[in-house]
């Protein structure tokens, strides 16, 4: 990947400065501005410690751009990590032995609702014919050959172009997913052990992964977006936002397919089974009007109640002496005595919050 360190403190000490303007105030029509602040402290440290936190998507898209991010970590040295194609950036945070680790995070963003009209070709902005390539390969978590090719091959078997194989391996994920709320955070995103082993539940980074894989397979690029829902949805989908200011548990990944014509098409799976599932009163029919309509609407279009992170998969934490992670939407930490678990709230705690400007 190519890795671009772009600030970095001086020494020791109060990190605490705003990043560069991205662009100015959004004017135009649909733009919301939002402000999450993310906190977060290692309870327990052991010798350094250092921490990593996801930042906003370090490119401007037609769905989100970054305004500004400022930051504190008292006694910590400071720098911010970028890599491309997959718009990652990530705040690395290193602290001496007998400084408590705490960091505030800062961001503000704006986003506004993103639909793309399948009814006609666009004239879309040409793809960079590298990244698209990168976008088609496999990575630990989401091979393309063995199960993940076969099904996919049986799924878009009489599909004639990129839209069809898509759209079927969406309705297949639909069809015969389901959301399971006892998996641990988002998932894990390993789909051929979900393929080998029939269990197709999970929760979105392993069904939207399990789209992305699928369509990989079949040669057509498709990427997982990791993000946090940051609002209230206003379409009448009580499930599909957050009803609270704090979002410490909103994680939630979507995805994108590239059809030519199209451009980037927003995608997501995932949340019509977690409409099936925890829309009220729950459980409900693929048939039912809400599910049909979140069916109708997630393939082309995404309400923009949520930030997005980054592309990034197999995920190097700069500095870190343990394994790469699936994916990076959650906090992260390591001391002299390792790597700690992001969900262990007695030795890692962190909280995010939100609100509109």
């Amino acid at each position: 990947m190519n890795r671009r360190e772009f600030l970095t403190s001086a020494g020791i000490g109060t990190a605490a400065l705003a990043l560069p303007r991205a662009s100015q105030v959004f004017a135009e029509s649909g733009w919301r501005t939002f402000e999450i602040v993310t906190r977060v402290e290692v309870m327990r440290p052991s010798g350094a410690t250092r921490i990593w936190v996801p930042t906003p998507l370090a490119i401007e898209m037609p769905f989100q751009r970054k305004a500004a991010s400022t930051f504190k970590a008292d006694g910590g040295r400071v720098r911010i990590v970028e890599e491309q194609p997959d718009a990652l950036g990530i705040l690395v945070v290193d602290f001496p032995a007998g400084v408590q680790p705490l960091v505030t995070l800062i961001n503000r963003v704006a986003t506004r609702d993103f639909s793309v009209d399948l009814s006609q070709h666009t004239r879309s902005t040409p793809a960079n014919e590298q990244n698209l390539d990168h976008f088609l390969q496999p990575t630990k978590l989401i091979p393309t050959d063995g199960i993940v090719k076969s099904t996919a091959l049986k799924i878009t078997s009489g599909c004639s172009s990129d839209r069809e194989k898509a759209q079927a391996i969406y309705s297949w994920i639909i069809e015969n997913t389901f959301r399971n709320p006892k998996t641990r955070g988002c998932g894990t995103g390993d789909i051929r052990f979900m393929l080998e082993t029939g269990d197709l539940g999970g929760k979105c980074a392993d069904l939207n992964a399990l789209f992305v894989g699928l369509a990989r397979a079949v040669e057509v690029p498709a990427r997982d977006v990791y993000g946090i829902r940051v609002a209230k949805s206003n379409l009448g989908y009580k499930s599909l936002g957050p009803a609270t200011p704090e979002i410490t548990k909103a994680q939630h990944c979507r995805a994108e397919v590239y059809l030519g014509g199209y451009g980037w098409v927003p995608v997501d799976p995932a949340d019509v089974r977690k409409v099936v599932l925890e829309e009220p009163p729950g459980n409900r029919p693929l048939d039912d009007s809400l599910v049909s309509e979140a069916r109708s609407r997630l393939f082309g279009a995404w309400e923009m109640n949520w930030m997005a992170y980054n592309f990034a998969h197999d995920v190097v934490l700069p500095g870190s002496k343990g394994a790469p992670v699936g994916y990076f939407m959650y906090p992260q930490a390591e001391t002299d005595g390792g790597r700690i678990d992001p969900l262990d709230p007695d030795n890692f705690h962190y909280s995010i919050e939100a609100r509109e400007i």
